[in-house]
């Protein structure tokens, strides 16, 4: 079984223990750099000449081993110490991105360059991802885990913040390889905070189990279900449409029409201001349909679309991408507080990769066909199919009775099996333990 967190420390954050405040700022300075990084990449891609169907292939490349590899990254991390599989997973992402930076300082880097060093990012996240959602996890008691994730989200979120405004600003004015290089850098230095995280002792593996075993078992916990599959088939659609907006469409347009990196760097900003300002919001508030409440926020992803597609000027775009940001942060927690009450915490970082994986799983096609579609669509047509689409997203998921009932429940173990009993009874009660 899983161990306990440590005793936390007395104080006004006496329920944030030693590895959440290292986990948390580690977080803090590896999203710093990894803010500006996609905007860096953009638009050394479009300055060396390249089109917007380059970006997409780049950004699919990043996306393909982060699909490919989530659920070996999952398995690893619910059976091994998982600082060491953030720390390992940090060191590669770092060597990756220096490489990167290299490239692009040192002269004009080919497409079949930018793709394989992108794809090494992309692999350094598959390793990273489950392993962190477990950290945190084990890191604070349940009756604690609405406000640690808040808190969390709100440290990582204020990342993006300063880090998209600086990458974008540097960007303009040093060039993308100083910004892929400062994020290089936040690898290394974020790799060096965790290596200070108590280890937390593995879940050990079942009698003459392996890792197969343990994968099937992680797929049960999933697949059984159905509010949690839902959303992640909602979700695969709806990332692919929204990513397809955020690394392709906005830089593209940001050079046509706008300002390019700086004023891009700067929307981006306004979306963490967005992200930061409802944390801090969703610290207190504490919604009794965990997951009703955060599919209204998803509402809001396809705002900043609907803003590119009609050509709105700067203020407007940073107001669509701070709505956009409200309503990510208003999902990720109730959907973080969902995850925790309802999932074992031994399987917790296997159908954590389950649910990435099927949420980015066509990621890399709608990245590699944002191009295409925009020279068939036009990037006007392209943007309001997106934005369509996450509505019609939106509406449909709230179609499925588990989700509007799902309910927040007093703090107690998770439950063992799938709630669709408790899920069934009628909407005035508390989803309970199966």
């Amino acid at each position: 079984m899983q161990s306990q967190p440590p005793p936390p420390p007395a104080g006004r954050f006496a329920w944030a223990s030693r590895n959440f405040r290292i986990q948390t700022a580690a977080t803090v300075v590896s999203g710093l750099g990894n803010a500006g990084a996609p905007i860096a990449t953009a638009f050394a891609i479009l300055d060396g000449g390249g089109s917007t169907a380059d970006i997409g292939y780049v950004t699919a490349a990043r996306l393909l081993p982060t699909v490919l590899l989530l659920v070996i990254g999952g398995a690893l991390a619910d059976r091994l110490p998982r600082h060491h599989v953030m720390v390992g997973a940090n060191l590669f992402s770092a060597v990756s991105q220096g490489a990167l930076a290299l490239l692009v300082l040192t002269g004009e880097p080919t497409l079949w360059q930018l793709m394989l060093f992108s794809a090494g990012a992309g692999a350094g996240y598959a390793f990273y991802s489950p392993a962190s959602g477990g950290m945190i996890l084990e890191s604070v008691t349940p009756e604690h885990a609405a406000r640690a994730f808040a808190v969390y989200r709100t440290g990582f979120n204020g990342a993006q913040i300063g880090g998209a405004a600086l990458g974008g600003a540097l960007t303009a004015a040093v060039g993308a390889g100083w910004v892929l290089a400062l994020d290089a850098a936040c690898f290394l230095a974020a790799a060096a905070l965790r290596f200070l995280l108590e280890p937390q002792a593995p879940t050990a593996p079942a009698e003459g189990g392996g890792m197969l075993r343990e994968l099937r078992e992680g797929w049960h916990e999933f697949s059984s279900r159905r509010w949690l599959w839902v959303i992640v088939l909602q979700f695969s659609m709806l990332v692919a449409c929204v990513g397809a907006v955020e690394a392709v469409y906005g830089p593209a347009v940001a050079k046509e029409r706008l300002g390019g990196a700086r004023d891009w760097g700067l929307a981006m900003a306004a979306y963490g201001v967005g992200l930061v300002a409802t944390g801090v919001l969703m610290v207190r508030w504490q919604p009794r349909r965990i997951l009703l409440v955060g599919n209204w926020g998803v509402f809001l992803f396809g705002v900043p679309a609907l803003a590119l597609a009609v050509s709105a000027p700067l203020p407007v775009l940073c107001a669509a991408m701070f709505l956009s940001g409200v309503g990510v942060t208003v999902f990720g927690v109730n959907w973080m507080i969902a995850l925790q009450q309802e999932i074992p915490a031994e399987a917790f970082s296997r159908v954590a990769a389950y649910d990435e994986l099927g949420s980015l799983s066509l990621a890399p096609l709608g990245a590699a066909l944002a191009g295409p579609a925009a020279d068939l669509l036009g990037l006007s047509g392209a943007l309001w199919s997106c934005a369509v689409a996450s509505l019609v997203l939106s509406v449909a998921v709230l179609l499925e009775p588990q989700v509007r009932r799902l309910s927040r429940r007093p703090a107690g173990p998770p439950a063992a099996g799938p709630p669709a009993d408790a899920l069934a009874k009628p909407a005035e009660e508390p989803a309970a333990a199966a």
